[in-house]
């Protein structure tokens, strides 16, 4: 037998919403995300679905029950327009786009207008200089294919209004600003061309790094079927040791760019300012591991650097 649950708009209106709707007790959540994804044409993902009584998210799952959230009735349940939405899949694309070509650009044919104020012409690029490029175009490129071929996300979309914010970091921090003091004629990366142990040291780490990462990636993406979010215990290389070791080999990997940079304040910052977002996420993910898995899951002590954090 069908209850009927009464629907409200949160914050802005939603024009077509229907004031009322009809689900059996034992449906899932996901068909009331889809019935009112329908009638209202939005797309599921642009939906917000919560109690009216608590204010408690109502899930869109199929293996939520109407009945097991509560809802009985006559409930009220409130919707909200999240506003337009894109899928994390592209908002990763477009993301590392930046720092993908910044490098090359303000290299090679921008050169010349970038670094106008120095004697002309201008002197080649430092053989550190162009490794520093191709390392660039080397990483962003993994990451481009990772997010193609590798990454399984556990939401399907973001505001679309965030990708600004997102691709901040990246475009400006580890493109335009990386690009440019690595890449000036009088950087740190001309002066130590010819340090043979941050040529050797730096190349080992990102090798290492960027192969160690790639590894991780696949042990997460082969923890969760295609199309579902459910999560498992994640093993192997650098998991009993950190909770995130895909987070310490990106760092890793970076560690060595900054050495082939001649030790760049600008690849220093990037690296910062990363690290401390990383741990921040690591952290909540050991947390949830202990939440989610309780005694099966063996606890970390340090989430990102060994030692450390």
């Amino acid at each position: 037998m069908a209850i009927t649950l009464v629907v409200e708009p949160r914050g802005k209106p939603i024009r077509k919403l229907p004031k009322e709707l009809q689900v059996a007790p034992n449906s899932s959540t996901e068909e009331i995300y889809q019935a009112l994804a329908k009638a209202s044409k939005f797309s599921i993902h642009r939906l917000r679905i919560t109690k009216g009584s608590d204010r408690t998210l109502v899930p869109n799952s199929k293996d939520l029950t109407v009945d097991g959230t509560g809802l009985k009735e006559k409930s009220v349940i409130h919707v909200k327009d999240l506003g337009p939405q894109l899928g994390w899949r592209t908002v990763y694309l477009i993301e590392y786009l930046g720092p993908l070509i910044i490098p090359y650009l303000f290299l090679y044919p921008l050169r010349p207008y970038i670094y106008y104020n120095f004697n002309q012409p201008l002197a080649e690029p430092s053989n550190f200089q162009r490794l520093v490029c191709a390392l660039l175009t080397v990483h962003f490129i993994k990451r481009e294919y990772e997010t193609i071929f590798i990454h399984r996300f556990s939401n399907a979309t973001m505001p679309a209004r965030n990708i600004l914010k997102n691709s901040g970091h990246y475009w400006l921090l580890a493109g335009a600003n990386i690009a440019y003091w690595v890449f000036r004629p009088d950087s740190p990366a001309v002066a130590r061309d010819g340090d043979a142990f941050l040529w050797y040291t730096g190349l080992a780490l990102f090798v290492f790094g960027e192969l160690a990462n790639l590894n991780a990636h696949c042990i997460l993406r082969d923890l969760r079927r295609p199309g579902t979010t459910e999560r498992g215990i994640p093993t192997g290389f650098g998991f009993s040791v950190v909770t995130c070791p895909n987070y310490f080999f990106e760092i890793v990997a970076w560690v060595g760019i900054y050495l082939l940079s001649g030790l760049s304040w600008s690849v220093l910052l990037f690296i910062v300012v990363g690290s401390a977002q990383m741990a921040i996420w690591a952290k909540k993910k050991e947390r949830r591991y202990r939440n989610e898995f309780g005694d099966k899951y063996k606890r970390k002590r340090f989430a990102l650097f060994p030692g450390l954090v």
